[in-house]
């Protein structure tokens, strides 16, 4: 059997007179296991990249499938780390924060000003989903700072971008939700344009637009 551990094969295997000993699944994968082990144990990216001279074949690509996993994983913990609350910003930073923005990355701003409740009230539930969503950038910014004489009845404002462009919008009291808005309401408004991946099954609203319906009839 070549493949049988003997030190008369290995004598062969060295002299090339019989071909190297074929690895088992279960020997690969205990392999694959091992490395992973050491890899997350004792090295880094660029440790592991310094020792793949001492691999063959088969352990190159398992490192290689390894590297490319713990490099996705680094990459959506960056982006995850980024934001996490709802920054305010002023009308300088509204090209960079909002329309140069990642492409990757949905951006949702909140116009307002201090003094209508409303606003007030848009802000701490956006505080919220900023937290649940930490993907998404959420900010605010008091809109004379951006836009000159915009009228009091448009505000609260909100605005969804995603490569530089709205994708969605809500103005006024109104469009926004209405005075009672509640958190999960505002999460099912901004999942609906699909800027929130929300775990709610259906829209909190509905058994209260149903009840007005049926007053209405």
């Amino acid at each position: 059997d070549p493949n049988e551990d003997m030190e008369w094969n290995d004598i062969l295997r060295d002299f090339g007179i019989r071909p190297p000993k074929q690895k088992t699944k279960d020997e690969i994968e205990e392999m694959v296991l091992h490395l992973q082990k050491e890899a997350e144990g004792k090295m880094n990216l660029e440790e592991l990249k310094e020792a793949e001279d001492d691999f063959d074949e088969a352990d190159k690509k398992a490192i290689e499938m390894y590297r490319q996993q713990r490099l996705q994983e680094w990459k959506c913990l960056q982006r995850r780390q980024k934001y996490e609350e709802l920054r305010k910003i002023c009308a300088e930073q509204y090209v960079k924060e909002v329309t140069n923005a990642p492409e990757d990355v949905w951006v949702i701003i909140h116009l307002c000003v201090w003094c209508i409740s409303m606003c007030l009230l848009v802000n701490e539930h956006l505080s919220v989903l900023a937290r649940k969503f930490p993907e998404v950038k959420f900010l605010k910014a008091i809109v004379n700072s951006c836009i000159q004489n915009y009228h009091d009845r448009c505000l609260p404002t909100i605005l969804v971008y995603k490569t530089g462009e709205i994708k969605g919008r809500f103005i006024g009291v109104a469009e926004c939700g209405g005075i009672c808005l509640k958190v999960e309401e505002l999460e099912w408004k901004l999942a609906e344009v699909g800027a929130l991946e929300t775990d709610l099954e259906e829209n909190p609203k509905k058994d209260i637009m149903n009840m007005m319906t049926l007053s209405v009839r």
